[in-house]
């Protein structure tokens, strides 16, 4: 048996064991700080312009209505029958 393996080990058990409030109160004294990069700032600031946009383009809502008020607005069947079959295969997967 090997004596001093042994005593090595009890002295490792009976080591005086750190206070964490002491390692504690070392790292209190420094503040976290946080820098965002450019392209993060550059996406902020592109989310607060795109959330300030209207999501009606009144140009386009303006220019629909006069053609169908004057009669002169025309949809395709085949091109909307192809629009709505592509959006209903597209949501599926």
């Amino acid at each position: 048996m090997r004596i001093d393996a042994y005593n090595q080990i009890a002295t490792l058990y009976n080591a005086p064991k750190q206070s964490k409030i002491n390692n504690s109160a070392q790292t209190t004294s420094a503040r976290d700080q946080v820098q965002i990069s450019r392209a993060g700032r550059d996406y902020h600031i592109a989310k607060k312009a795109v959330a300030a946009a209207s999501d009606i383009r009144e140009d386009k809502v303006t220019e629909l209505k006069a053609g169908i008020k004057s009669g002169n607005y025309n949809v395709d069947t085949g091109d909307f029958a192809s629009i709505l079959l592509s959006n209903y295969y597209s949501a599926e997967q």
